[in-house]
């Protein structure tokens, strides 16, 4: 078996940001996530990060050293590097530096299954790798050209070479990605003429988004082949999936899974999968799925909160499910219009979910009592398959119903309302 890569990780703890430790925390289960093993760790306190080395001259010392006597050859750092200090750091430490959206995108690359996936991840990196191209310039030499005067300036660097052909390269991967986002708004478009509610699983990375959903599609009797993806690991879930939940009473919605965030959440990420989070955005109600066993859920609230305002979906009504409350030891209250405490692994709290979910979708609903003739079988047929009927009664003139039913088949059979 190969030996497994290791790394020694390295923050700075700067703004006086409170989550700093949870945020470290983070970076070692992100390296674990791509099979890294954290054996060091490195942290020092400042205003604002080294413009050159990220770390100060002390530290940075105390990092060879940590280096040469752990025999590692690859340090991990909790944020995004400048090309420049990528550059100082490798000739300083004579290792592999990798920053938190290198190990982000690398875990996205391994995780995309979809070809629509695929294509947001592999744009997400050329647009990281672009800007970094630069820092190779002064070694590259020039590609063609002459001697003389005549020929100056014909020659081009390999430089520009390659960032032509990554510019060239994103310009074909987002024309392919085109043609699948135009698909994804056709499906929009179709499942909006149905009117039905369509509402959207969102929330921080691991929180059981994935094993919500799927305790829904079984519980709803929906094909267990409709089930998604869900392990306890970061990014488990890059695809949206939309799934059709019909509750007993007949009522409808769409349910969305979708990815989930983290702090530091790279904005290229959320550029390339800007066409899948539209999803969110076009939501009637967001459930925001919150693992209420992390101490650190409060800042992880927030971190989603602000990925959701960056999508322009701030102001669609909300749900907090705080899921995990099995492995909490605190009393929870139970109740709330908009809050709901539960458990998806233990399927608790799963039937008061549904409760605030109903209210919150279904106000368009309409009560009314209709009679339906005898020889308007179709109409009594629709009605059952489409309306949650609350009594039924069998008349001379026709069958009484008392009903809850959208709008639009109110509307319908408005002739046949008492």
């Amino acid at each position: 078996m190969a030996e497994r890569q290791k790394a020694i990780i390295v923050g700075v703890h700067y703004d006086q940001k409170e989550d700093f430790s949870n945020s470290m925390e983070e970076l070692a289960q992100l390296a674990e996530a791509c099979d890294i093993e954290v054996v060091g760790e490195v942290t020092q306190k400042l205003d604002r990060v080294h413009s050159a080395h990220y770390i100060g001259k002390g530290k940075l010392q105390e990092l060879t050293a940590l280096l040469a006597e752990k025999d590692v050859q690859t340090v991990l750092f909790n944020d995004e590097l400048s090309p420049s200090q990528v550059r100082n750091l490798e000739e300083a430490t004579n290792c592999k530096i990798i920053d938190r959206t290198v190990l982000i995108l690398d875990i996205f690359a391994q995780r995309a299954k979809t070809k629509e996936a695929m294509l947001q991840v592999e744009i997400a990196k050329l647009q990281y790798m672009l800007p970094r191209l630069a820092g190779l310039g002064e070694s590259l030499g020039r590609q063609g050209g002459g001697s003389g005067l005549i020929n100056r300036g014909s020659g081009e660097t390999k430089l520009e070479l390659d960032r032509r052909r990554i510019e060239d390269r994103i310009s074909r991967l987002h024309k392919e990605l085109d043609t699948l986002v135009v698909q994804r708004k056709n499906q929009r478009k179709m499942r909006k003429k149905k009117e039905m509610p369509s509402i959207a699983l969102v929330g921080y990375t691991n929180a059981g988004k994935s094993t919500l959903m799927n305790v829904l599609i079984e519980k709803f009797h929906a094909a267990t082949e409709k089930k998604v993806f869900e392990k306890n690991m970061l990014f488990a879930t890059l695809e949206t999936s939309v799934r059709n939940i019909t509750l007993p009473n007949n009522k409808s919605f769409l349910l969305t899974d979708t990815v989930g965030f983290i702090s530091k959440l790279p904005h290229q990420l959320v550029k390339a999968f800007r066409s899948t989070l539209e999803e969110v955005a076009e939501a009637d109600l967001l459930i925001h799925v919150v693992d209420f066993s992390n101490p650190n859920y409060k800042e992880q609230i927030n971190v989603t909160k602000q990925t959701l305002k960056e999508l322009g979906a701030e102001n669609i009504p909300t749900i907090y499910a705080f899921n995990k409350v099995d492995l909490v030891m605190e009393e929870v209250s139970m109740a709330g219009t908009d809050t709901v405490y539960l458990s998806a692994k233990k399927q608790m709290g799963i039937d008061e979910l549904i409760g605030v979910i109903t209210e919150n979708v279904f106000k368009q609903y309409i009560s009314c009592e209709m009679n339906i003739p005898y020889d308007k079988g179709n109409i009594l047929s629709y009605l059952k398959e489409r309306a949650n009927i609350l009594s039924t009664e069998y008349k001379n003139e026709g069958v009484y119903l008392s009903i809850e039913c959208k709008e639009e088949d109110y509307n319908r059979y408005r002739e046949y309302v008492m």
